[in-house]
């Protein structure tokens, strides 16, 4: 009996491999598995759920390694450079982002702002420089008068800015184009003087 159960595997492997693969068909009730000869692929990744910012384009999350709501990294490029106005509310600058800056309050980046001299961009590809229309295309926010600069100087600021979330902020000159980008948190992304 012993000799005779192990001779039945065997049996089974040479009924199996007698067939070759192109000429066996799967019964009706049975199930096939094709596993490919390559991995898949997907064909698009999904995006993280809060990258981290790019180092030329100005996010809703940051600039850099600059974030908004977060303390400055240690090893960061930001700094503060010449008399700050307090203890409390500090303005940093770099120079990795000529002509941009950031408001710090209690150790808090609240707000990252780029200027003329900047290279920096949104996603978008906006940066100062566009014009309103441009602008308008992609952000069509609420206007209102710009304490400085007189009309077409404005403000357009994102309807979402009093809510407390990372909100964006444009600032359109006297000749129609966009001068500075602002992106933060109230009260802070509404300052028209560095702190205040």
């Amino acid at each position: 009996m012993k000799q005779t159960l192990s001779l039945i595997p065997l049996a089974i492997l040479a009924a199996c491999s007698s067939q070759s693969s192109s000429d066996a068909e799967p019964a009706a009730d049975e199930t096939v598995s094709v596993t490919p000869a390559t991995p898949m692929v997907p064909e698009k990744a999904a995006p993280a759920a809060d990258p981290a910012p790019s180092a030329n384009i100005l996010s809703l999350a940051g600039l850099g390694d600059l974030r908004i709501g977060e303390a400055v990294p240690a090893d960061s490029s930001w700094g503060e450079k010449g008399a700050q106005a307090s203890d409390s509310c500090r303005v940093l600058s770099s120079p990795d982002y000529p002509g941009a800056y950031a408001i710090v309050e209690g150790d808090t980046v609240r707000r990252i702002s780029i200027g003329q001299r900047s290279n920096v961009k949104l996603a978008e590809g906006i940066g100062t420089g566009a014009s309103e229309t441009e602008v308008k295309k992609y952000f069509p926010f609420p206007a209102t008068p710009h304490k400085y600069v007189d009309a077409p100087g404005k403000y357009l600021t994102a309807p979402n800015a009093a809510s407390g979330d990372s909100a964006l902020r444009f600032e359109i000159g006297s000749d129609g184009t966009v001068s500075q980008i602002h992106v933060g948190t109230m009260p802070v992304l509404g300052y028209v003087e560095a702190c205040s």
